[in-house]
């Protein structure tokens, strides 16, 4: 296999795993509220976000099973999906041609010798929407970045402690963090330097937001946004990671007992009321992480984010065994990843059941070849 299409390869695996990684992580997250771990927010983004690691990793895992099965560890193992379908077929559990099924399971093979080739009205108008898609995310995260960078340069320092700048803007009526290459930055709106609480409350959340490496994740979202732009599963991906990281974060910063109830509730109300004032570059700004941010979904479905952000910091609960929890939720969501991303790998030789299969294709082709023939002759 050749380059090309080997990356394009890893990247229709991509694709697919995050459509049955979301799914999975569901399953897992049905499960968890229903055993009373509904409200383990940093338990649920942990798990995100190592299964987010298992899917940028599945070309090492697959390289590696390759390997075993190569020094003979692994050799009698196949849990290629397209072989165990072509096993079902051949046993009978499929009514269909057997050339039929031979260019079902193929179309994924011709799809990607018709990319590389560009062959074809279809692989062409893949490759143009592909490139299109990807030149205006690239467009749109480079004017973005350019936005935040004139708004955090526009502000100026009030303090710094260690990597981290605190600084304060004329330009935002909302407290955001984000991160150079080195330094943190927190920028607080104007307004709130006599708003002792606000101040209080906002930099205690953006503080966290900073401990949980939530902007490193935000950055690593944003970047690989552009590729995945027709991936739905991707977008809503990255909606769960934005929703579990604040809930996470509000519990963690209640958890510590320094800020009271009602004055933290208050605070994401009052920051709320501001965000309804549009400012265009602030909201293209990113990668960032804001202290709150305005639900504008036309469909709504169930609560808004500040109102389960509220909820649960009203009814906020401590979770005990937090990284046992983590650990016993993780291995078997990343164990299916891991599966999953060998068992959708192309084939890679051809199995006894695929001769088989090939063999029947000739068989029925030869048939109606003879067939034919016969009938020609029959009516000469």
């Amino acid at each position: 296999m050749i380059a090309g299409e080997a990356l394009l390869d890893a990247f229709i695996n991509a694709n697919i795993l995050f459509g049955v990684a979301f799914v999975l992580w569901f399953l897992v997250r049905a499960v968890m509220c229903r055993v009373g771990l509904r409200h383990a927010y940093g338990t649920q983004l942990w798990l995100l976000n190592a299964v987010f690691l298992a899917i940028i990793c599945a070309p090492f895992l697959v390289a590696g099973f390759n390997a075993l099965q190569g020094s003979g560890v692994a050799k009698g193992v196949n849990v290629n999906l397209s072989d165990m379908v072509v096993s079902y077929y051949l046993n009978g559990g499929l009514d269909m041609k057997a050339s039929d099924f031979e260019g079902l399971i193929l179309m994924r093979d011709t799809f990607i010798l018709n990319v590389m080739n560009a062959d074809g009205i279809v692989a062409k108008a893949a490759i143009a929407t592909f490139l299109v898609g990807v030149t205006l995310g690239f467009v749109r995260l480079c004017y973005s970045i350019f936005c935040l960078w004139r708004i955090v340069t526009d502000s100026y320092d009030i303090r710094r402690i260690g990597r981290v700048r605190i600084r304060v803007s004329d330009r935002v009526r909302v407290p955001f963090s984000t991160r150079g290459f080195r330094n943190y930055f927190v920028v607080i709106p104007s307004h709130m330097l006599g708003m002792r609480h606000d101040m209080k409350v906002s930099l205690a959340h953006e503080f966290q937001h900073i401990r949980q490496g939530d902007l490193e994740w935000e950055v690593l979202l944003e970047a690989l946004k552009p590729f995945f732009f027709l991936n739905p599963a991707y977008h809503a991906w990255k909606r769960q990671v934005e929703h579990l990281r604040e809930l996470s974060c509000d519990s963690q910063v209640m958890s510590n007992g320094r800020i009271d109830v009602q004055e933290y509730c208050e605070t994401l109300l009052s920051v709320c009321q501001q965000t309804l004032r549009r400012d265009r570059a602030f909201l293209l700004a990113v990668p960032k992480v804001t202290l709150v941010t305005a639900d504008r979904t036309p469909l709504k479905v169930g609560k808004s984010l500040l109102e389960r952000r509220i909820l649960s910091v009203l009814d906020a609960r401590r979770l005990r065994h937090e990284k046992l929890v983590f650990v016993a939720a993780a291995i078997p969501l990343i164990a299916a990843v891991a599966f999953t991303s060998v068992a959708i790998q192309r084939p890679g030789d051809w199995s006894q059941d695929r001769l088989m299969l090939s063999t029947v294709v000739n068989l029925d082709r030869l048939d109606e070849i003879n067939r034919l023939s016969t009938f020609g002759r029959v009516r000469n």
